[in-house]
């Protein structure tokens, strides 16, 4: 809750200027009623028709100035919240744009998304709420309280019935409330998640045949959602009924016992029409009371789930006195490495050491699990290592800032990734200023030129969001051209050419070292004949290094090597494949 307290401050002086015309509004309605009493006191009853043209003149001067007040606070109410909201989205995305991957794991997505969106408007319509009624109710029922007793003391039994009555509403209805908003958000959350799961995996439940079972999950999550709301929504639309019987009631008590006054003279016709407004004001203002009670206690689960996005240290930072590679050569250097990650038992990687240079391609292979993602997700600090030390161009990675360091970096991630907007957009995330000359040398070395050529547009055609409209092979081949426009000093290819045929595979291995032969180029893959040609083959079992060498020495040393490798070709193809 403080955390989001803290984006209200630029916003000082306007929240003083809302205070001031809510304040103004509330007088000059405050001051109303008294014209209009004057009026019927001292102009009907006299039948004095200059008094009620000047008193008139004056209700209208004052409304009017009403108007104005309420128009500004409003509007200025508006934009502070439509603006601190802003200012809160912002510091949400760069939150989670420095987030590590262990961060990522602790929050979902579809979490991440709702208290992004969903959250965050609830606190801006709480704020609009609380700009304009936490300031302007309490003077307005204050103030009307006060008028009302000045006007008569002898009625002021009635508006404390319906003070008592409205009180012990409001405190039964906050009580039954209050602890299901959390609940509500927290469901809001897992209909997100599902709703996400299952449009991102439609097809394989398409596959299954299990969209029955799957509208089953969906529609008992919808249900748990839909209680909740009913049950909040049941408890707001008992009270603002309740509150609008007692308030007709009250009228009823005011007009009857002030009849009675008016007829023994204790009490003018005026003085009690006046006395009816001042006591609509106050149950109004309770009334107003009333409604933020309603969104306030949603604002503040709203507010909480925020803050606890806002209040997390990443676990990667840079460091206060970072420092500069002065050589960029690409020279990646594992140093007795060990990773595990948080709360495991098991280490995932256990004593790593191997150096990686330029000129020379290294390759990662083992089996599933054996650790080779998270390996390579060392280098570019999406982990740091738990034990030793991952080196670039001899600095631990911990010691320099993560921009310089994934700016050496061209990672093309396991799965393609492509993010709406066009092919050449998607390549300039390498490079923000890349040419199209650069983009298409690029798209060449990756094999990708033959599909760009068909598209109607060429660089210019659209790309779906995911990359939908593309194959995951172009997939593949499109994110290992971002990469390639970027031109670094080290590129890592995170299983990056499972998608392509054979032919296309050795066609781009062979780009890759005509055209970036001299950069450090790290290789994970599944497939044989992806590494085969590498310098340097680093083989995984359960997080060990089992084996380090070239093909022909892992075939004589490594008894893991030699199994995958014969389990993939036989010792006739793997021969073949070396020339």
């Amino acid at each position: 809750m403080k955390t989001t307290l803290k984006y209200y401050r630029p916003y000082i002086l306007p929240i003083v200027l809302i205070i001031a015309f809510l304040f103004g509004q509330a007088m000059c309605e405050l001051a109303l009623p008294g014209y209009m009493s004057d009026i019927i006191n001292n102009g009907i009853v006299k039948q004095d028709m200059g008094y009620i043209r000047h008193t008139g003149l004056i209700m209208i001067a004052v409304a009017a100035a009403t108007v104005v007040c309420a128009i500004m606070g409003s509007l200025l109410a508006s934009r502070t919240a439509a603006r601190s909201s802003r200012d809160i989205r912002r510091a949400l995305f760069r939150k989670v744009t420095a987030f590590s991957a262990a961060e990522l794991n602790d929050f979902s997505t579809a979490s991440l998304i709702t208290r992004s969106t969903n959250d965050v408007q609830m606190v801006q319509q709480a704020t609009v709420m609380i700009l304009r009624l936490a300031c302007f109710a309490p003077i307005m029922g204050i103030g009307a309280v006060i008028k009302a007793l000045n006007t008569s003391v002898s009625l002021s039994w009635t508006i404390g019935i319906a003070l008592l009555v409205i009180l012990g509403i409001m405190m039964v209805s906050f009580f039954l409330v209050l602890p299901k908003f959390q609940v509500l958000q927290t469901k809001l959350d897992k209909l997100n998640l599902l709703m996400k799961e299952r449009l991102s995996g439609v097809l394989v439940i398409r596959a299954f045949n299990t969209e029955k079972s799957e509208e089953k999950r969906f529609d008992i999550a919808n249900r748990d959602l839909t209680k909740i709301n009913m049950f909040t929504n049941k408890a707001m639309s008992f009270m603002m009924p309740m509150l609008m019987f007692v308030m007709n009631g009250v009228s009823i008590l005011i007009v009857w016992a002030g009849a009675h006054l008016v007829n023994d003279g204790s009490l003018m016709i005026g003085d009690m029409l006046a006395y009816l407004q001042y006591a609509m004001h106050v149950i109004m203002s309770f009334l107003f009371i009333t409604m933020m009670f309603i969104m306030i206690p949603r604002a503040i689960v709203s507010a909480k789930r925020i803050g606890e996005v806002l209040d997390v240290e990443p676990s990667i930072e840079d460091p206060e006195m970072p420092e500069t590679v002065e050589d960029h050569r690409g020279v990646v250097e594992f140093d007795h490495v060990s990773f595990s990650y948080p709360d495991a038992e098991k280490e995932v990687l256990e004593d790593i050491s191997f150096t990686a240079g330029p000129g020379r391609t290294t390759a990662i292979i083992g089996g599933t699990g054996s650790g080779k993602s998270t390996l390579i997700s060392l280098i570019p600090r999406f982990y740091d290592a738990t034990e030793g030390s991952v080196r670039v161009d001899g600095k631990d990675v911990r010691d320099i800032t993560q921009h310089e360091l994934r700016d050496q970096i061209g990672y093309v991630p396991q799965k393609g990734l492509l993010f709406s907007g066009t092919i050449a957009s998607n390549l300039q995330y390498g490079k923000e200023d890349a040419t199209e000359a650069e983009m298409l040398e690029a798209a060449e070395t990756a094999q990708a030129m033959d599909f760009i050529r068909e598209k109607e547009h060429g660089l210019d055609e659209e790309v779906a969001q995911g990359g939908t409209n593309v194959s995951g092979g172009q997939k593949q081949r499109l994110s290992i051209a971002r990469a390639l426009v970027k031109k670094p000093k080290i590129y890592i290819f995170d299983d990056s050419f499972s998608a392509l045929d054979f032919k296309t595979d050795k066609a781009l291995r062979e780009a890759l070292k005509e055209k970036v032969g001299d950069s450090t180029i790290i290789i994970v893959a599944q497939r044989i004949n992806t590494i085969i040609d590498a310098d340097q083959i680093l083989v995984l079992d359960e997080g060990r290094l089992a084996g380090k060498g070239t093909h022909d020495e892992l075939m004589q040393t490594c008894d893991v090597y030699r199994e995958i490798a014969l389990s993939q070709l036989s010792e006739e193809e793997l021969e073949r494949g070396r020339k």
